[in-house]
């Protein structure tokens, strides 16, 4: 193994000592069910003590509560339902990004404005029996369909 080969094995054990995983900045989004100042209160202190929370935003008006920093959103999460509230991960984006924002899935009215439930691309609107009714009847392909048109 000469001296090159050597000093190879040296370098790339080093530098793979020095390469150390970094945390990435997230942000992690909750509805949680506060009814008053004190509610929203008790939820900052909770998520300031979350290991790695660089700044905490309380909206009470619409129910969400904004973590920023080096934190895993299991843990915020975990750290939010220690309150005894209702707590659950945001869900809902704007309805521009929502390819069928109206679908029974999609659409809720306790939704902020300009938002909807966020949804899998596999949701679709579904046609009821009434429709397929309404469409044979005037279908070419019926024999006993409407004469007039």
């Amino acid at each position: 193994m000469g001296v090159e080969g050597t000093l190879e094995y040296i370098s790339d054990l080093l530098s793979s000592v020095k390469k150390k995983k970094k945390k990435q900045t997230q942000t992690v989004a909750l509805k949680i069910r506060m009814d008053c100042e004190g509610c929203a209160r008790k939820v900052k202190k909770v998520l300031s003590g979350v290991k790695g929370a660089k700044s905490v935003d309380v909206d009470l008006k619409q129910q969400k509560a904004t973590v920023t920093g080096y934190v895993e959103p299991k843990k915020v999460l975990a750290a939010a339902q220690s309150t005894k509230k209702k707590v659950e991960l945001w869900p809902y984006v704007p309805y521009t990004l929502v390819a069928n924002p109206y679908v029974a899935q999609a659409y809720d009215k306790k939704a902020p404005p300009n938002h909807v439930r966020a949804v899998p691309v596999t949701a679709t609107i579904s046609e009821s029996t009434v429709d397929d009714h309404y469409t044979l009847m005037f279908s070419d392909e019926n024999p006993n369909a409407c004469s007039i048109m």
